[in-house]
């Protein structure tokens, strides 16, 4: 005899394998402070005020205006253990839902200035500057949809079918 598959079951091994195909995302890091950094691109220096870090980028509102996405430039970075020099391709614009947010990446970091940075990073983290928030996975998404859906039926249905007893009865 065949039977049904359970739904849940499905979505909960869907999801392991979408988790275990999935590189996870490096912690992302609140700058407070307005922390400025020196970005340079095309000869040109100008400062940008560092929104959110990552070990494999950020975001930074710039004075000089947004830069061409797919840009190469560079960013000095002053932090407590010394400075932070990269080179960076600037990516889109209205990073971390703020319009004037400019994306970059890392390309390349000398030795010293990851040493320097990952200390950074990992001191700002343990500070609690670190975003808490992940992205919504969809197939959890589905999965609490229906839960409630399911339980939502239920109710339901005991609902009528306590109306039926009482109608019944009389």
């Amino acid at each position: 005899m065949l039977t049904r598959p359970d739904p849940n079951a499905i979505l909960l091994v869907m999801r392991q394998n979408l988790q275990n195909r999935k590189t996870r995302r490096p912690p992302r890091i609140r700058v407070p402070d307005n922390e400025r950094a020196l970005f340079t691109f095309e000869r040109q220096k100008f400062i940008g005020v560092i929104k959110r870090l990552s070990l494999t980028g950020g975001s930074a509102i710039l004075a000089k205006g947004p830069i061409p996405q797919g840009t190469l430039g560079y960013m000095g970075l002053n932090t407590v253990f010394g400075r932070v020099k990269a080179r960076i391709q600037f990516l889109h614009t209205g990073a971390d839902g703020i319009p004037l947010a400019q994306a970059f990446r890392f390309l390349d970091m000398d030795d010293t200035s990851r040493e320097r940075f990952k200390a950074a990073a990992d001191q700002m983290l343990a500070a609690g500057f670190g975003d808490v928030e992940e992205e919504p996975n969809p197939l959890e998404l589905a999965h609490q949809s229906l839960n409630k859906l399911r339980d939502s039926i239920r109710r339901l249905s005991a609902s009528i079918n306590s109306g039926r007893r009482v109608g019944a009865k009389k």
